[in-house]
């Protein structure tokens, strides 16, 4: 092959390779999971590495207790973490194909999540609401933490 030539189809391999690390790049910054949970009270949105970027607790949210709301809000991450996972290995999926670079992105899952339809469904935390007077709430409110 003359030099010439193999340098040609060389800086060819590299822009092919640069446009679709732009399209991956692009891609993946439009994914996010969201979640809520059963009662509607607690909304978590992820970004797509599953770093939490949004935390909504409705009215109804401080009906729960504080160790109940906890299991509530991390399992409701959970999903919306599982939600980003798959957008992720769909994404990824149509970009590299079946291949060693999407089982390292499978790997990077957040929680273990493949994200790719093989796991197993975990069985949601139901947090059971414990009524309270808007008097007690008020004399005894929740621990925020910042």
């Amino acid at each position: 092959m003359d030099p010439e030539q193999w340098l040609a189809q060389y800086d060819e391999t590299l822009r092919n390779a640069a446009a679709s690390a732009q399209k991956a790049d692009k891609a993946l910054r439009e994914v996010g999971g969201t979640a809520t949970s059963a009662d509607g009270e607690v909304t978590v949105r992820v970004s797509a590495s599953g770093a939490t970027t949004g935390l909504v607790l409705r009215q109804g949210a401080r009906d729960h207790e504080p160790e109940q709301l906890a299991r509530l809000i991390l399992e409701v991450t959970r999903e919306a973490q599982r939600d980003a996972s798959a957008q992720v290995v769909a994404t990824m999926a149509e970009l590299v194909g079946d291949s060693p670079a999407l089982d390292v992105v499978k790997a990077a899952m957040p929680e273990g999540y493949t994200g790719d339809g093989t796991d197993p469904d975990e069985e949601p935390v139901r947090a059971e609401r414990a009524p309270r007077s808007d008097d007690e709430y008020f004399d005894n409110p929740p621990e925020v933490v910042n």
